[in-house]
């Protein structure tokens, strides 16, 4: 959603420049940082941006370099007194008393004493600024369009992760569960008295189904899948990207849950940390 956008066009009264920059937002929050568009016509202005740019923070800048003769300067006579009068008295108590000259420079430089007058902008002017904003606009799609590829890009990597460690962590899965075998039976050959062993044998089966992750490895895929289906072929993603990225994390954290094992935990936490970059990275897609 991150972009920047600029656009120029000439009119007859002079150079208009219009800059659009976006941050990350859930919806279209525009901001209109000029005094150029006519009242009448902002709600327009935020239905085109909304359009173009979809969602996000969004500032429009305008700024128009005016060449017309007709903005000039005045002095404000009111003002022009009322510093004479202070000065020339201040003037009188000094030493060295300042010349008429002097004094008439002096004033000229003080605050708000010279005037401008900047005539407004023509009502004819909105062609031109409607599409120079249009042109900012597209513009502003054009960056996103280029940072969106290697957003991508980057995307598909951190799920190629998840799904490497996720492989990775099954090859410790039959380990695993002859450890589980193993600790059960040394904490049985402590326990003193007769043991039935087909009982035995049912509550390690028992034990390992609930451990089992076989179900969670197969949800896991089928997000990271789906993930990267809806990457590739959905215009604006970004939200649906985000709630498949939460399953993405259920599931996760159940395999964290029931891995008994130093190693798989380890993968179980690099899964984590690789998800946490998408979960970033997702905030910033349409």
């Amino acid at each position: 959603m991150t972009g920047y956008g600029k656009a120029e066009c000439n009119t007859e009264i002079g150079k208009i420049t219009v800059e659009i920059r976006s941050v990350n937002g859930k919806n279209a929050d525009i901001g209109l940082k000029t005094q150029l568009i006519p009242r009448e016509n902002e709600h327009e202005v935020r239905q085109l941006i909304s359009k173009i740019l979809v969602r996000g923070s969004i500032d429009l800048f305008a700024n128009l370099e005016s060449t017309r003769e007709s903005t000039g300067k005045s002095i404000n006579k009111d003002l022009f007194t009322a510093y004479y009068n202070q000065i020339r008295d201040i003037n009188k108590s000094l030493p060295e008393s300042l010349s008429e000259t002097d004094l008439l420079s002096i004033i000229l430089r003080m605050p708000d004493v010279i005037e401008s007058q900047k005539s407004s902008p023509d009502t004819d002017i909105w062609e031109s600024l409607k599409a120079c904003i249009t042109d900012a606009a597209n513009a502003l799609n054009d960056f996103r369009s280029a940072e969106g590829k290697k957003l991508g890009e980057e995307l598909k990597k951190r799920v190629a992760l998840i799904l490497e460690n996720l492989t990775q962590a099954e090859q410790f899965d039959e380990e695993r569960a002859q450890l589980v075998r193993t600790r059960l039976q040394s904490k049985l050959e402590e326990v003193k008295g007769s043991v039935d062993f087909n009982r035995f044998e049912q509550e390690i089966i028992y034990y390992l189904e609930k451990l089992d992750i076989t179900e969670e490895k197969v949800r896991l895929r089928q997000h990271c899948s789906y993930f990267l289906e809806t990457l590739d072929k959905e215009d604006f993603p970004g939200k649906k990207l985000a709630f498949i990225a939460q399953e993405m994390g259920r599931e996760i954290n159940t395999l964290g849950s029931k891995a008994n094992h130093a190693e798989m935990q380890r993968k179980v936490v690099m899964m984590k940390d690789e998800l946490e970059k998408i979960k970033e990275q997702t905030l910033n897609v349409l």
